[in-house]
């Protein structure tokens, strides 16, 4: 049953995360149309422009495909590090990275305490960790290999080239807007507009055009980001029960991410721009009071009960205190689980009776012995 319930998670949330996508192609490509139409009056100018438009968030892809690791791990701080350095970490990387059939990725170190990791490339062959020294330092091997299965994970899913490539697509979506509503704003697009008006041709389409334009222009990168924000959600649940598969272990992944929701420190060098890469959202203060929709992280809370679901295990607690940016639990479940409790794996066999004693002799008479009066 706790396999079934597995592959259906995995199988769920891959196909949830490519109808998203989709979604933001469609947005890209129909915002260059209603600009297009609008700016033109003709329908086949609208379609020429929705393929530049989606060129446009092509090339962009491109240029993050080859080189946005690479920004990404020097905006973070990030140093190499080798097997001589970092021992452990480098033998709890290989280990998981053998049990994902993926090569060893590159392995960095982020000199920041507060505990968190990411990974990112183009591809397997591509790959890096990057994991801070809070990590290292606040959580047991056990729970070390938890997140290091979440994270090759995300390799062997191909989720550090998927969510790449939705984010530049989003960006497109938000670029290309903004550039449309300032040529409104400045009266490029309305201008020409209302000459082709005066000449009669094409001005009721162009009218139309003009308004879905507006209202694509405002909605669109809207839309767009909270489909990137669904698709992190989603790729962040396949990703707990994929490190799962791999370390066939869910009780220290579960400790993991009670350790890190209850670690109120942020991690400095992280941003918006790539806080939807960590393991748990890093931005933790600024979005205190946001909400799951506009969270690139599901609730701790919802990761943790969907890792008790696979073993058959009762959820925790209800929240009752806000902590972090989407109020994960504070109960005494989850401070259990944060400190290692014995109760967050599997119930210790009870303890064997001790053998029964045998009675004591009664007390013996004056004069009596056992073999017969004195």
């Amino acid at each position: 049953m706790a396999s079934a319930t597995f592959y259906g998670q995995i199988a769920a949330n891959r196909r949830n995360s490519v109808l998203l996508s989709l979604v933001v192609v469609l947005l890209l490509g129909a915002l260059g149309f209603a600009i297009g139409g609008a700016a033109s009056g003709s329908a086949g100018t609208g379609a020429a422009a929705a393929v530049i438009a989606l060129g446009a968030g092509l090339v962009a892809a491109l240029l993050a495909y080859y080189a946005g690791d690479a920004l990404v791990l020097a905006s973070s701080g990030a140093r190499q590090v080798d097997a001589e350095s970092a021992p452990q970490l480098f033998n709890v990387v290989a280990e998981v990275a053998t049990a994902a059939g993926v090569p060893m990725p590159r392995v960095y170190i982020i000199d920041d305490t507060a505990p968190n990791a990411f990974a990112t490339g183009r591809d397997p062959q591509h790959a890096s960790v990057a994991i801070t020294a809070g990590l290292l330092q606040k959580l047991d091997r056990e729970e070390l290999q938890g997140v290091m299965g979440h994270e090759l994970s995300h390799v062997r899913n191909y989720d550090i080239r998927f969510s790449l490539m939705v984010g530049v697509l989003v960006g497109a979506v938000a670029l290309i807007a903004d550039m449309f509503l300032r040529m409104t704003f400045w009266g490029g697009i309305a201008g020409g507009r209302r000459r082709r008006g005066s000449d009669g041709g094409g001005g009721g389409f162009a009218a139309v055009m003009m308004l879905v334009a507006l209202l694509l222009a405002i909605v669109a990168p809207i839309a767009a980001r909270l489909v990137q924000l669904a698709v992190s959600r989603q790729r962040e649940y396949l990703a707990d029960a994929s490190s799962v598969e791999l370390t066939r272990d869910p009780y220290g992944l579960e400790r993991a991410l009670a350790k890190i929701a209850l670690d109120t420190e942020p991690l400095e060098v992280a941003n918006r721009a790539t806080q939807h890469l960590y393991f748990e959202n890093p931005v933790k203060a600024a979005t205190a009071e946001s909400s799951d929709l506009f969270s690139t992280h599901p609730p701790v809370l919802d990761r943790i009960n969907r890792l008790r679901q696979l073993t058959g295990e009762a959820p925790v607690d209800a929240p009752s205190v806000v902590v972090g940016d989407r109020a994960p639990v504070v109960s005494a479940q989850l401070r259990g689980l944060g400190a290692g409790d014995p109760g967050s794996g599997p119930t210790p066999p009870p303890t064997p009776p001790e053998p029964p004693q045998p009675p004591e002799p009664p007390e013996t008479p004056p004069g009596f012995t056992w073999r017969g009066w004195r």
